[in-house]
């Protein structure tokens, strides 16, 4: 049998909590998640940007963006992000406001607004204690809990050993469906290759930025120039321009607004 793919993958994140065949999957991960939050369960949940055959792994939506509907038609947003594009808390409040603010058409007035919840799953520590809801980058020591729960399918996610499986499952009867689906996956000749297309985009991705950061740091002391958080990113964004990078990736990236980048490009 072929080696299991690493759950944290985007693309195959997507296939296994983001179609409609698995969205029982989806809806015990959310009910799991919302009772670390002390929030009442959910009963019902409708994918609005369900996966397709038709996603591709150079997509930037192929970047985690499950957006779901409550049966009492509260807006759930779940994204993950592999690697740290910093002002992750603007970053949320903003696509947070645009699925607030989106659900209104022209005329209604604000009482048909619901309540949207956005959930990030980060590879990354970000807020500053040692939660697990707060961190999903578990600790390397942290163990499956025989009685279930949040952390349980964390690990599975986080790409735990497989001989801690059983474990995981033990109280955990849905994420054997998750495990199933990546099992079929990892034995799969073309969803291997999408992952892997997918795989070596994100570390291009990734390389690029690291490598747009260094050079841009690394001029800036030779000009002996203050170094603010501005001009990192100004810096970091001529790199990504003249590497090629797509404007919406430097968008996220650097926080620059697609404006500011758009007159970059042109003194390049």
């Amino acid at each position: 049998m072929n080696e299991l793919l690493d759950p944290r993958n985007d693309f195959l994140f997507k296939r296994i909590f983001g179609s409609e065949e698995n969205r029982d999957v989806l809806l015990e991960f959310l009910n799991k998640t919302f009772l670390e939050a002390d929030r009442p369960p959910l009963t019902e949940i409708i994918l609005l940007n369900p996966y397709t055959e038709k996603d591709a792994p150079r997509d930037k939506q192929s970047i985690l963006d499950i957006r779901g509907k409550t049966a009492d038609g509260e807006l759930i947003n779940v994204e993950m992000q592999l690697f740290n594009k910093y002002d992750t808390e603007k970053r949320t409040m903003f696509y947070w406001s645009k699925l607030y603010s989106g659900q209104l058409q022209e005329g209604q007035s604000y009482k048909k607004l619901k309540k949207c919840v956005t959930i990030n799953i980060l590879n990354y520590s970000f807020l500053p204690n040692r939660q697990y809801h707060n961190v999903p980058k578990l600790d390397n020591h942290a163990a499956p809990v025989e009685s279930g729960g949040l952390v349980n399918w964390l690990l599975f996610l986080k790409g735990i050993d497989k001989s801690n499986w059983e474990v995981l499952t033990m109280n955990e009867p849905v994420l054997k469906k998750a495990m199933t689906t990546l099992e079929f996956l990892s034995q799969d000749a073309e969803a291997r290759r999408l992952y892997e297309d997918r795989q070596k985009y994100l570390h291009d991705e990734a390389s690029m930025i690291e490598g747009a950061l260094a050079e841009g740091e690394a001029r800036g002391e030779a000009r002996g120039e203050a170094r603010g958080e501005k001009k990192k990113a100004i810096e970091m964004t001529k790199e990504l321009l003249k590497r090629g990078v797509d404007i919406s990736i430097i968008v996220e990236a650097s926080g620059l607004s697609e404006a500011e980048i758009v007159v970059l490009k042109k003194e390049i």
